[in-house]
């Protein structure tokens, strides 16, 4: 008897273990469609954090990503393809991808990082309760604007006439640092405020027209197709030509030889974003996720183009920078 009572528990214990496994292995593979600007680093990252959270790249989770490179065309198509794989949750970086998708209309849960005014787009109803089926990370906030322009203005004293640098196409929003930039700018002497247009390639326009205007400086504002290679370099090299000082709102674009920069630390928001799309897979409502907004900001100055351009960089912002090229 006893033994065959060992013998019929032990075989309780292996077909319960047996179920388990079963069930386990028939758990759905979540997904996550990924719209993205820079493959390596932004998949990269958004794995590292959801192995982080448990779970385990190709096996229970899948990031499906697609790049744009920032080109808006290549993101509304690409869009369209995530959308159509019917994802747990999307992911979207950058301006120019969220666009892309909030143009269809989806409605899948949708996280978004370095993403300007998500309010002033209508992708959210506001910061604190988001209320539809989209939240995410915002790295800038409208007083950016104004911001920019002083810290130019401080390294460059003799700056009259600004340019706004950014990717015209619908999508590339700008009107959200507008007001600061022109508050301020008034109350500095500057002159005149111009902006590209068309596509793309009013960008170098601009900056040409520029360069003939005496004490003309430029600000770039968060645009994906400036942001990213190779039309960073390329860009930041016309302006070296053109030897226009200018404030970019990321540290990428001193390191690529760009004359200083103020913003935020670009690796967290993608790592705040990506924790996002893990409370969404375990449940969470994207409507209940507070949008979250940056709380420090970095200054960062590049000592060798500040001499290619004949400037000498004030004593206390060299002090008070983050990090400074030399």
């Amino acid at each position: 008897m006893r033994r065959r009572g060992f013998i019929a528990g032990l075989s309780a214990v292996v077909s319960y273990c047996l179920a388990r496994s079963t069930a386990a292995t028939e758990q759905p593979l979540r997904l996550v469609g990924a719209l993205l600007v820079e493959s390596a680093f932004d998949l990269t990252t958004v794995e590292r954090v959801l192995k982080q959270h448990g779970w385990t790249p190709g096996q229970d989770v899948r990031v499906e990503a697609r790049v744009s490179n920032g080109d808006t065309d290549q993101a509304r198509m690409y869009a369209r393809e995530l959308i159509s794989l019917k994802p747990n949750v999307l992911f979207a970086v950058t301006n120019t991808s969220m666009a892309a998708l909030y143009a269809e209309r989806s409605t899948i849960p949708t996280v978004f990082a370095m993403v300007s005014d998500p309010v002033g787009m209508h992708y959210v109803e506001s910061f604190s309760r988001p209320g539809r089926n989209v939240t995410g990370f915002t790295p800038f906030e409208p007083s950016l604007g104004g911001k920019w322009v002083s810290l130019l203005k401080e390294v460059a004293p003799k700056v009259q006439h600004l340019g706004l640098i950014y990717n015209p196409a619908p999508g590339n929003n700008s009107a959200a640092f507008r007001k600061s930039i022109d508050d301020v700018a008034g109350s500095l002497g500057i002159v005149s405020i111009e902006t590209p247009s068309g596509s793309s390639s009013g960008i170098e326009r601009l900056i040409l027209t520029l360069r003939d205007e005496p004490s003309s400086g430029l600000i770039f504002l968060p645009d994906a197709y400036t942001s990213v290679e190779p039309h960073r370099s390329q860009i930041i090299a016309l302006i070296a030509r053109s030897q226009l000082p200018a404030i970019y709102p990321l540290r990428i674009f001193c390191a690529s030889g760009g004359l200083m920069s103020y913003g935020v630390d670009r690796n967290k928001i993608i790592e705040g974003a990506a924790s996002y799309v893990d409370r969404i897979l375990r449940g969470a409502n994207p409507a209940e996720l507070p949008v979250q907004a940056p709380t420090r900001f970095e200054l960062v100055l590049n000592q060798r183009t500040a001499k290619q351009l004949g400037l000498e960089l004030p004593p206390l912002l060299l002090a008070d920078a983050d990090e400074v090229i030399e």
